[in-house]
């Protein structure tokens, strides 16, 4: 699905990836924004308003979208940062709710380049990796509203097609 992205200079694929997640209708629903994407893929910023769209009936943000919003920003960059060689799914998911939101809110992702060094060297030895990245929604002055702990299964396409083979088997 995203192979034709991987072909793409890295400047390209921070603007497609802007780009689509801000269109694609499941983000739209969250309410959540793209606010920024590094050129090198390595951070990406989300901004989730209070709004009609994100209150609940107590006037906070509702937990759907805190909890949503950070749906698939780790999974995106470790495909795009890792290539066509490598199978990336979404584990598990767990949120802490610290406080209500009751103004916008802000999330950041980050993957460092030792983060992807060492995802390529636990492929060469297992041929899959699990990843857990704890992630916070925080107020423009830094106070946490929710943490949100996502894990990642990343596997060597190989290895993967392989896997499921004999599963099938």
């Amino acid at each position: 699905m995203m192979q034709w992205l991987t072909r793409l200079p890295p400047r390209w694929q921070a603007r497609v990836m802007h780009l689509g997640f801000n269109l694609h209708p499941a983000f739209r629903g969250t309410g959540g924004r793209v606010e920024t994407i590094s050129p090198d893929l390595s951070h990406m910023r989300v901004r989730l308003p209070l709004g009609w769209r994100t209150r609940n009936v107590l006037g906070t943000i509702y937990g759907g979208s805190l909890f949503s919003v950070t749906d698939g920003a780790h999974p995106t960059m470790l495909m795009l940062a890792l290539g066509r060689n490598a199978i990336v799914w979404d584990k598990a998911a767990t949120i802490r709710y610290r406080r209500p939101g009751r103004e916008t809110l802000y999330v950041d992702f980050l993957i460092t380049p030792e983060e992807i060094a060492g995802i390529h060297a636990d492929l060469a030895r297992h041929g899959e990796t699990e990843r857990t990245y704890l992630v916070e929604l925080k107020n423009r002055e830094g106070l946490v509203h929710a943490q949100v702990e996502r894990t990642v299964y990343i596997a060597d396409k190989a290895h993967y097609k392989q896997k499921l083979s004999e599963k099938s088997a």
